[in-house]
């Protein structure tokens, strides 16, 4: 027979089975049992804490032989086929490959047909936020005045995207994060049904990992068994997960108390090299501080127990901190952890945000220890730093030969020789951009700027987050087979041009504008500047002509030709000043 996993093998087909949604489950079967239950009901919450499968209970209670009633009896043949997904009239929709207009619109048609099988037809929506703004349109009629045989159960882990609309015609039901005792003790029946063994540190951990979400944690603790022998392990557990153990933290932050940027970087490598992810190091080591944070101020709290399995090595280690200290270094932290989901090089930024904890406020201090650092490092170390730094200089030098100019400004200094990089640089832009403001009040261009909210909409329903990003952007000109927009934020614009993102805009734009164009980003300070110094090399151009009174300018000549041409020579009468 082939292996069902854990998550699958484990779900509650009844309402008692159900773990940490106590307030939900009362609620449902006190409404199943005096026979009140709604037409509409909206699930959400994190994931993995049990929203489906509340809503396939549901289902099964409503239709069960028995019933309904505050459980299904899962013997029945109701509750059987409805288990094994077998009844036409529960449909299970997944709205993320569901989205469209045309799906709801069907469901719209056939809502008014009876029930074939069973007493309600049920549809459950998962991921109900990800419907288009029309899908939500063509289901909020439904929603509002539906059969008495039909019963709408939206699940979603994301409310904030919902209309309010449809939110107001649904009895809404918050699940929350399963608590770590009530894992803990989910995961101990499991692991004594399926005669796993495992250390309670371990099985304490991976309720830790999983962050609330039961699902998570059977899925986990599955994989774990197969990655382990016979026996499940704390250490097992912190090697398949790429997480670190309380030591190798302890010696990092004992480190970062002593400002040696010697071992920090050291202990930064060897977990690379293990196989651990920058992000996840930060991530981990934010968690870590917020323990010690907790420990200090709060050391009795429930909220420090319940992820601190040994309080005593926290306690030492937070004796040596001020709270000041360690909320800076959690804002030093945080703030590198927001620029890494940007960086395409997060292990330098991991590196800088611990050379960051490391120095020092005072100046003197911060000298010291620093040069300290600097004897005390490898030789090996030495290297490797400097490779680094030489291979940011190098995509530096890649960047000034793709355009983008260094900052720079002109000064005088006290031998009385002026810097005046700006002219230069200013030139090089102008002439980069030149094809493009001369092109920037064209027809192409105006027909580009008026069908951008076509472009605009078009993305929003292939992918809603690139929307967000690209609605900062407006088109500016079109040249040479490429459409160039300005940005007035470097992160929209930096998110715009990542690849995956570049090219599903390029291919709407190729739809909705008629025509293949590449795209080009800029920001929009850029552009105003080298527009504005455009006009200013252009005005320098003009000639000045000097036309004596008393012979009639060439502009004058023009503007009669014209009136003659438009009006005829019988209405035009010429009259001298």
């Amino acid at each position: 027979m082939a292996h069902i996993a854990l998550y699958r093998a484990w779900r509650p087909q009844a309402f008692r089975e159900i773990v940490g949604q106590k307030h939900i489950v009362q609620t449902l079967q006190n409404s199943l049992r005096e026979g009140r239950f709604t037409h509409a009901y909206l699930f959400n919450g994190p994931r993995g804490t049990g929203k489906t499968t509340a809503a396939k209970i549901l289902a099964k209670a409503v239709n069960c032989l028995n019933g309904p009633s505050e459980e299904p009896c899962n013997e029945c043949a109701n509750c059987i086929r409805i288990t094994e997904g077998a009844v036409m009239d529960v449909v299970e929709i997944d709205a993320a490959s569901n989205r469209g207009v045309e799906e709801i619109r069907d469901i719209r048609d056939k809502v008014k047909y009876a029930p074939t099988e069973v007493r309600h037809k049920v549809y459950i929506i998962d991921e109900v936020h990800m419907l288009t703004t029309e899908a939500f349109n063509a289901l909020l009629k439904t929603l509002e005045e539906p059969p008495a045989h039909v019963m709408f159960i939206l699940a979603t882990t994301e409310p904030h995207r919902i209309p309010a609309t449809i939110i107001s015609r649904c009895q809404r039901f918050d699940f929350r994060r399963v608590s770590l005792d009530e894992q803990v003790e989910r995961l101990q029946q499991v692991c004594r049904e399926e005669q796993i063994e495992a250390e309670d540190d371990a099985v304490r951990l991976i309720a830790r990992l999983s962050d609330g979400g039961m699902r998570d944690a059977l899925s986990l603790l599955d994989q774990i068994r197969a990655f382990s022998d016979k026996r499940i392990t704390y250490e097992d557990v912190v090697s398949i997960t790429g997480g670190m153990a309380g030591e190798q933290f302890e010696k990092l932050v004992h480190a970062i108390k002593r400002r040696d940027v010697g071992t920090v970087l050291k202990l930064i490598d060897d977990f690379m090299q293990e196989g651990k992810s920058a992000d996840k190091c930060m991530e981990s080591l934010l968690y870590y501080f917020r323990d010690l944070l907790m420990v200090k101020m709060v050391p009795g709290s429930q909220a420090v127990t319940d992820r601190i399995i040994d309080i005593r090595p926290f306690a030492e280690v937070a004796e040596s901190f001020t709270v000041q200290e360690l909320i800076s270094m959690m804002d030093t932290l945080n703030y590198y952890q927001t620029e890494m989901k940007y960086s395409v090089q997060p292990q330098t930024l991991l590196e800088v945000a611990m050379m960051k904890l490391c120095s020092s406020p005072e100046g003197e201090r911060a000298a010291a220890v620093s040069t300290r650092a600097a004897d005390a490092a490898p030789d090996g170390l030495v290297s490797q730093l400097t490779g680094r730094i030489q291979r940011l200089e190098e995509q530096i030098a890649q960047l000034l030969k793709q355009g983008v100019a260094p900052a720079t400004s002109s000064s005088t200094g006290h031998g009385g020789s002026s810097r005046a990089p700006a002219v230069p640089v200013a030139i090089k832009k102008i002439e980069k951009l030149e094809g493009y403001l001369s092109v920037k009040d064209s027809d192409e261009t105006r027909a580009a700027m008026q069908r951008w909210s076509q472009v605009l909409g078009r993305v929003k329903e292939q992918k809603i987050t690139i929307h967000a990003w690209l609605v900062d952007g407006e088109p500016v000109s079109v040249y040479d087979g490429a459409l160039l927009v300005a940005f007035k934020s470097s992160m929209h614009r930096e998110t715009t041009e990542k690849p995956a993102n570049k090219q599903l805009i390029e291919q709407v734009m190729n739809e909705v504008l008629g025509k293949p164009l590449r795209l080009i980003t800029i920001m929009m300070r850029d552009w105003k500047a080298a527009a504005d110094q455009s006009v200013s090399v252009e005005s320098k151009k003009e000639e000045l002509k000097l036309v004596p009174e008393d012979e009639p300018s060439a502009a004058k000549e023009e503007w009669i030709h014209e009136a003659i041409q438009m009006f005829g020579e019988d209405l035009v009468k010429i009259k001298e000043d």
